[in-house]
């Protein structure tokens, strides 16, 4: 009995050595020929435009992929190659009170993104439309809050953005 559960525990160990899962933090599944990745600027085609958000949104695209994979950034024509536009930045009401009074508003960004995978095709989309919020309290003017929206509203961008591209889930 106790050489079966030895030899049983041998074999598992050989079977499971030829197996190899690869786990990261980021949650990033990047095909091990993708060696660089490139970001085209986004311009704001949106009808209401806000000076920071551009460069904002292509800073952290940019940043997320130097970060978080192993792809080395290039000007242009990458293995995983984003390139976009913002086509809504909106500001709505999102609560209001019993007389019809807004309690909160609601900044919303759209982006439309096409990825390139050029490792693997199946993988890439064109025009992918990704929008994502925050609230803010109706007494403040959107631009007394805009500059502490963008950047969290741009995070929430990126990481739809990033898992989309660059996970199998």
């Amino acid at each position: 009995m106790k050489r079966a559960v030895l030899a049983l525990s041998a074999l598992l160990l050989l079977l499971a050595g030829g197996c190899t899962v690869k786990y990261t933090l980021s949650g990033a599944s990047i095909p091990p020929d993708a060696k660089t990745f490139s970001v085209a600027y986004f311009p704001n085609n949106a009808p209401m435009v806000a000076p920071i958000l551009s460069a904002t949104l292509t800073d952290e695209l940019t940043q997320r992929f130097a970060t978080r994979t192993r792809l080395v950034q290039v000007p242009e024509g990458g293995d995983f190659a984003f390139e976009g536009e913002i086509v809504s930045y909106t500001s709505t009401t999102s609560s209001v009170a019993s007389g019809d009074y807004a309690l909160q508003n609601r900044l919303t960004i759209t982006v439309k993104v096409n990825f390139t995978n050029a490792v693997d095709d199946k993988a890439s989309f064109k025009a992918r439309s990704f929008s994502a919020y925050a609230d803010y309290d109706s007494t403040k003017l959107l631009t007394e809050v805009e500059g502490t929206l963008i950047p969290e509203i741009v995070d929430q961008l990126v990481t739809d953005i990033f898992m989309a591209a660059a996970s199998n889930w």
